[in-house]
């Protein structure tokens, strides 16, 4: 009954929005893990992709795996950013009017760079599925269904969306620090005598998760990957 009503009070939207982050993290490590295999070259990274459509096989149909993953990271995006949002109005109209400088300059800027950058991140995943996923044409070269590697490699030669894949990647990295470490405190996962392990294990996961994101576009543009 507890989880039925969860969305209606604060710590049940910090709790939504926790479990629904953590969720968007092991996807996020996943996904960089699979971006590297790039480098074995383009027939292997091939091989990786199709391989995600026919997961589960033969179990599973063509890609049904792959659709039920979809639809479990949309509906924790949905929950994730509704919940920010509904935060953020919450805490803006509980707050007096006569104290709106002052709590500014005294909030966590750590807080208020999450929710910035939390848009950053918006608008770059959809411009990253446009680009590279849905094959729609924001950006020069021609988008081949079955070749992921000469959509990468393609697609990142085009530098505008390098920059901004580069971006989104600070923003994630920041994000993921931060929201990482806030998650585990929203659950109780951690006290006085973990929280610097806590601390140390968020800036570890954000540095490898940003690094592993960001060589790819770099070794494209090195031409190391081509």
């Amino acid at each position: 009954m507890y989880v039925m009503t969860l969305h209606r009070s604060s710590i049940g939207k910090k709790i939504i929005m926790a479990v629904t982050g953590l969720i968007w993290v092991g996807f996020v490590l996943l996904h960089m893990y699979g971006n590297l295999k790039v480098f074995l070259g383009p027939e292997y990274f091939n091989a990786y992709a199709e391989g995600l459509r026919t997961l589960g096989a033969p179990i599973f149909g063509h890609t049904h795996l792959l659709y039920v993953a979809r639809l479990v990271l949309t509906v924790a995006l949905v929950l994730h950013v509704w919940s920010a949002y509904s935060l953020t109005q919450q805490a803006h109209h509980a707050r007096p009017s006569n104290y709106i400088v002052r709590q500014k300059v005294q909030a966590n800027r750590a807080s208020l760079s999450m929710r910035w950058g939390g848009v950053v991140i918006l608008i770059f995943l959809i411009y990253h599925l446009m680009h590279l996923t849905w094959g729609l044409p924001v950006a020069p070269g021609v988008f081949v269904q079955a070749d992921a590697y000469h959509n990468l490699v393609n697609g990142f030669h085009f530098i505008p969306a390098t920059i901004l894949y580069l971006l989104g990647v600070i923003a994630l990295s920041f994000h993921l620090y931060h929201g990482v470490f806030s998650a585990f405190q929203t659950l109780g996962l951690n006290n006085q005598n973990t929280e610097t392990s806590i601390k140390g294990a968020a800036l570890a996961l954000s540095l490898v998760i940003s690094i592993g994101f960001a060589v790819v576009p770099l070794s494209v543009v090195a031409g190391i990957v081509r």
